[in-house]
């Protein structure tokens, strides 16, 4: 069996890195783990839920929890992170290391800001299934 979670986080990154959109907003801050230096806005790959599905192909089903960070002042950049992951990812058909996603779709979304004032978040939750191709 294939390692569907780093294979759709691989596929996620890329297509984020690849959309002009997210480019514009992010210059290629899309990460893992945010470097101590890292430059705002960026974009951090965070918890993966995942659990088999039974069906042919070996599905697995995942939900991906990716998270802006902005320290512009008021929530617009923030917002404009969430909507740009969103239009990039939401029913996108990414393909990497022999796994492809059977659906892909952005569930939820909530832009706050941190309490001490100097950062806003964007999360944006995604809900995959992927199968081996």
């Amino acid at each position: 069996m294939r390692d569907h979670e780093s294979a759709l986080q691989k596929a996620v990154v890329a297509a984020l890195k690849g959309d002009a959109a997210v480019q514009a907003l992010l210059g290629g801050r899309v990460w893992d783990q945010a470097p101590e230096t890292a430059e705002f806005p960026h974009l951090v790959i965070g918890r993966c839920e995942s659990r088999p599905v039974a069906a042919d192909g070996g599905g697995v089903e995942q939900r991906l929890t990716l998270t802006g960070v902005s320290r512009f002042a008021g929530s617009e950049e923030a917002k404009a992170v969430a909507a740009a992951v969103r239009a990039c990812l939401h029913e996108a058909v990414l393909e990497a290391d022999g796994v492809r996603t059977a659906t892909l779709r952005a569930t939820f979304a909530d832009v706050f800001r941190a309490g001490d004032g100097r950062r806003t978040y964007a999360v944006v939750r995604l809900r995959a299934v992927t199968e081996e191709i």
